[in-house]
């Protein structure tokens, strides 16, 4: 067999991109991803912790303002989202999608079911990236301009 020309398609290529086990095997992918998870609860505990006591609806909090909201005055797809946050924080729900409808329908779900899959997934020691297709792409960012825009144009 020259080594040039590919094996019979039922043996493993070995580990490439999209091999589900990366080099350490299961335990190291279980521990990493528990440190990442742990690590990104931390951090969320914190904001959250500082968010609640920060009431974003009243003027003169100390909150990162939107970039491009400064630049250009229009509100971006996730304006609202900290005010969303807040309200949710709260049990307020309507006042929540009144801050951000499109991220409150479907910005939250999506990130739920996304990060309780990679989760899921690393707990049981396979790797599962976190990437999108060139469609999931274009479905994301095509519904955050048409939000972006249907909000600026409703006001």
């Amino acid at each position: 067999m020259n080594p040039d020309e590919p094996g019979p398609p039922d043996e493993p290529a070995g580990p490439g991109p999209t091999d589900p086990t990366p080099p350490g095997g299961p335990a190291a992918v279980r521990r990493r991803t528990l440190r990442r998870a742990s690590l990104a609860l931390g951090v969320a505990a914190l904001g959250a912790g500082y968010l609640w006591h920060t009431d974003p609806h009243q003027p003169g909090q100390l909150l990162l303002p939107c970039p491009f909201r400064l630049l250009t005055g229009l509100l971006c797809p996730f304006c609202g989202g900290t005010r969303l946050a807040y309200d949710l924080m709260h049990g307020d729900v309507f006042t929540a999608f009144h801050d951000n409808a499109a991220l409150l329908v479907l910005g939250v779900p999506a990130l739920a079911y996304v990060l309780v899959r990679w989760l899921v997934a690393g707990v049981r020691g396979r790797h599962l990236p976190l990437k999108l297709t060139a469609r999931g792409n274009a479905v994301v960012l095509g519904t955050a301009a048409v939000w972006m825009v249907a909000r600026n144009l409703i006001g």
